[in-house]
Formats: C-alpha cells, structure tokens, sequence
C-alpha cells in the first residue's frame, strides 16, 4: 500500500467528485484535472493543477487528446521498481497515485437516440485509457471508475491506507466497466453496419440489480443482471409498490406471466404457475377476466403469479385479494386497488407503467455458452391460415381459437390448450407425447371441455390426440399442421365433425 501524492480526476458525470477531491485534498495530494472537471473542482475552492501543464501540451482536436501524453501514462504504468523509479525521475514525470474517471456517456447517448454524429462524439478514448492503465497497476494506482465507490475509498484515506483488497477490487470493476462501455460502442457500430443480430462476437453487457434471497432453490446463490437502459414497461423496470423482495422463482414467473398477457386482447388476466398458464381469461372487466382465469384451475391458481393487461381497480383488487397470490403485475393500480392489496403484507405488487415493446432476442445460457434467437412473436398475419375441414368454425369457436392460439404460445412444449368463451379450461404442458398433453388438458377441463376449442402449439403426429380431444368434447383444433400425417388427422377431424384450421406457424417453448 501506499499514499496517496498525486490524484487525477476526469469525471463527466460528477456526482460526488467534490467530496472525493476534498478528502484528497486533505490527506495531502495534488489534485490533476481536465477542462469541465478542473473548473468544476476550482469552483468548490479546490486547489487544481491543469493536465496541460503536467504534460506541457494544449489540449488538441477540439477537446479530443488531453490525457494521451507520456507525462500522464507513465506516471500511472509506472512500478514502484528502482529502475522505473529512476526512468521517471530522469525524465521529470512524477508519479501518479490515484484515478477518478467517468466515462462520456455514450449509452445514455443512445438511450436517447443521439444521431450517429452525435454518438461518435460520446465515444471516450482518453477516460477509457486512463482506466485501463490504472486497473494494470493497481497495485500502486487506485482507480475509481464509478461514483458509488468514492465513499469507501474517502474512508480509506481518512484513515490513511487505501488496503490491497480495495484496489484490487475497483480494479475489476474498471475493467469491468471498460468492457461494458466497449460492449455498447461494439453493439451500435454493429448494428449501423447492419451485420444483423448475430454478429461474428456478440458482446453482452449487464449490470447487478440485486441479490435475490436464492435461486430456483435455497441452496442455490441468485442475482439479476440488467443491460445498461433495460427498456420500459418491462418485467425489470416495474415498480415494486408493495410485499416481499421479489425472488429468483417470482420473476421467471413474472417473466412468464407479463409475456402472455401481452398477447390478450384487454382486459384479461392471468394466473402462472412454473411458468406455465393454470389460467387465462378475458371479461368484460379485469375482475371478471381475473375471475375466469383463476376459475380456470382453482387448485393450482392458488400462489400464482398474476399478470393483467389493464390497470387493477378496486373491484379486481377485492376479488384478487381473495385467493393466496405470490405476485401481480399490471401497468399500474388505482389508490382504492393498492390500498386492499397492500393488506396482504407478503403480495408482491408491480407496476410497469405500460406494456412495453415488441422483444428483440432470446438468450439462454447453456454451459461454456449462450444460445440466441429472434423472440418468438405471436403472428398476427391470418393470411396464411386454412381451415382444412367441411366444417368451418362458428363465430364463436373462431374467439377462442384466437384466444386459445394465443396461450398455447406461452406454454411449455407439448402444450395443449383448452378453452370456451375466451376462458382457459384445460392445459397440457411438457408432456413427452402430445396425446399425453390433450388427455392432461382434457382431465383439467372434465365437463367444461363441451363445446371447447383446443390448440396444440406444434403439429399432431398421429390422429390419437385429436380423438382424445373430440372424447373430451371439443368441437374444433387449432394447430400449424407440417405433419407426414396431416391427412390422417385431418381425416379423423373430418369423421368427428371438428372444425380444424392450420396456421402453418409453430410455437414450440422449451
């Protein structure tokens, strides 16, 4: 360890820079600093020494070059070695001991929807370099690269030390933050080249949102990671407006829920379990839909995750304040709503403003690796659909074939989807044989499946699963079709007087 002589400070964002300088400043070192910073610093009655007259160069390219100089890098490469310690000396460069950067604030930039010009502009050379050569030695540099880490390092100099284990940790969080802002700069040239969304190097960027209390299980350690601008009316932007912490489990089922809701038309609801749907529902009103989606599977509605598509009001609240939820989430709830539900102590409540945007891509880690893929969007184009038997589906059968379709999207391969009067009656989920998800929806649904529609989310493979629905007393499939099979089965719909369309667009979730 040792003291620290000389301090370097370049901030674009300055929150807290003055307190930092001024600990420093008291504990007996030279302050350096550029332009805006220096100024900033001299306002407070900061004592500051210019970067150019350490270097003896002017600033150049309107700003672009200020700390790329010998004087500036070799005082921080430097080791505490005799013969470094001599170069320096021999050449009149003195040692520089501690680093504050922040970087210009590129991603913000973009957030924003900063022209290109504009953009290329917030791309920080001189801050990055200054980080990077810092972290390198951090043995005998300090390196501060976010303003959150300024009061433990005040700490640390108010007590006259700053330990290894603290520069050692700002280290890789410098680096770690070089690599970020590299990943956003990478991300957006890729994009203007227009190398489409699987570039040659994908570079992913997160950032710790929380610790959560475990994972799937207790004996497992979680956190959420978001990107740098997590996009609104999102599962992670929401708003907690009341109960517990949310866990790992809560927000894949949040996840889950908030997706498929999405894809309702208002108002609906509902009710995830494993990130399965137990229940989904539209109604004349958010209570009613939440009613019906609940109604769909009492027994396993109970500790789900709810997800409605309109804001709760005081009616919904009082009829969701009935059942053991683990979570709702909505774009948002009335004063009366939030007053009943915050009664339950333990309801996680989030708000997320709106519905947010059409996804982008998938991710999933796998080991050593991560799979990508365009987000499955539920295609709206009913151009390419056939219905393929005598019978044509009523007015009636044709809703819930709509609203069937687009459940079975959400649910978990081989999903198989029950409903009547836009209510979810039955679901097969993750069987290993689609026969196996019909005869599962179809015991779910019992007496309620007469008069049904199901959906299938991939092909029939054999006639087998279209009988077990027709037994159950469905009336009409809705399903993509591409089986070698499909005359078959269209064959046995056909016998069983069932109105069958194909989509010729499949939904497998894994």
């Amino acid at each position: 360890m040792t003291a620290i002589r000389r301090a370097l400070l370049s901030a674009a964002d300055k929150t807290g820079l003055v307190d930092l300088a001024t600990a420093l400043h008291r504990a007996g070192a030279e302050l350096l600093s550029t332009g805006g910073t220096a100024a900033h610093l001299r306002a407070a009655g900061l004592p500051v020494r210019a970067v150019e007259d350490v270097t003896g160069a002017p600033e150049l390219l309107g700003g672009r070059v200020k700390t790329l100089h010998p004087a500036i890098h070799a005082g921080l490469l430097a080791r505490p070695t005799p013969e470094d310690v001599a170069e320096l000396a021999a050449r009149g460069i003195a040692p520089i001991d501690l680093v504050a950067v922040t970087l210009y604030p590129f991603e913000d930039a973009r957030a924003r929807g900063a022209p290109p010009a504009a953009l290329t502009e917030e791309i920080d050379i001189g801050g990055v370099t200054l980080l990077r050569a810092a972290a390198k030695n951090w043995q005998r540099v300090v390196v501060l690269s976010d303003p959150a880490q300024y009061p433990d390092v005040i700490a640390a100099v108010r007590d006259g030390q700053v330990p290894d284990a603290l520069r050692l940790r700002l280290a890789a969080a410098a680096f770690a933050r070089t690599a970020a802002y590299d990943a956003a700069i990478a991300g957006w040239l890729q994009e203007t080249a227009g190398l489409g969304p699987f570039p040659e190097r994908l570079t992913l960027a997160f950032r710790k949102r929380a610790e959560l209390r475990y994972g799937e299980n207790p004996h497992q350690r979680a956190a959420l990671y978001v990107v740098a601008h997590p996009p609104a009316g999102e599962i992670v932007t929401a708003e907690l407006l009341g109960g517990k912490a949310l866990s790992y489990n809560n927000i894949a089922d949040l996840e889950a829920a908030w997706a498929l809701v999405r894809d309702l038309p208002a108002p609906a609801a509902v009710v995830i379990k494993h990130t399965n749907p137990c229940g989904a529902a539209v109604g004349q009103t958010l209570a009613d839909a939440f009613a019906r989606a609940r109604d769909g599977d009492p027994v396993a509605a109970f500790g789900g995750v709810v997800a409605a598509n309109a804001p709760v009001d005081a009616a919904a609240a009082r009829v969701m304040a009935e059942l053991f939820l683990e979570a709702v989430v909505a774009p948002g709830f009335e004063p009366a709503a939030l007053e009943t539900l915050r009664r339950k102590k333990s309801l996680r409540l989030l708000a997320t403003g709106g519905l947010g945007a059409p996804p982008g891509l998938d991710l999933r880690s796998v080991r050593g690796g991560v799979l990508v893929q365009e987000a499955d969007v539920l295609g709206t184009d009913r151009a390419a659909w056939r219905v393929v038997t005598t019978r044509q589906p009523t007015p009636r059968e044709w809703d819930d074939l709509l609203f069937a379709w687009a459940v079975c999207a959400h649910v978990k391969s081989n999903a198989i989807v029950f409903a009547r009067d836009r209510q979810v009656v039955g679901v097969g989920a993750g069987q290993m044989s689609r026969v196996d998800s019909v005869r599962l929806a179809a015991d779910k649904a019992g007496e309620r499946a007469r008069g049904a529609v199901c959906a299938s989310d991939a092909f029939f493979p054999f006639a087998d699963g279209v009988e077990a629905a027709a037994a159950a007393g469905v009336t009409a499939v809705i399903q993509p079709g591409g089986s070698v099979r499909d005359a078959e089965v269209l064959a046995a719909a056909e016998r069983l007087g069932l109105a069958m369309v194909l989509t010729e667009e499949r939904h497998f979730r894994h």
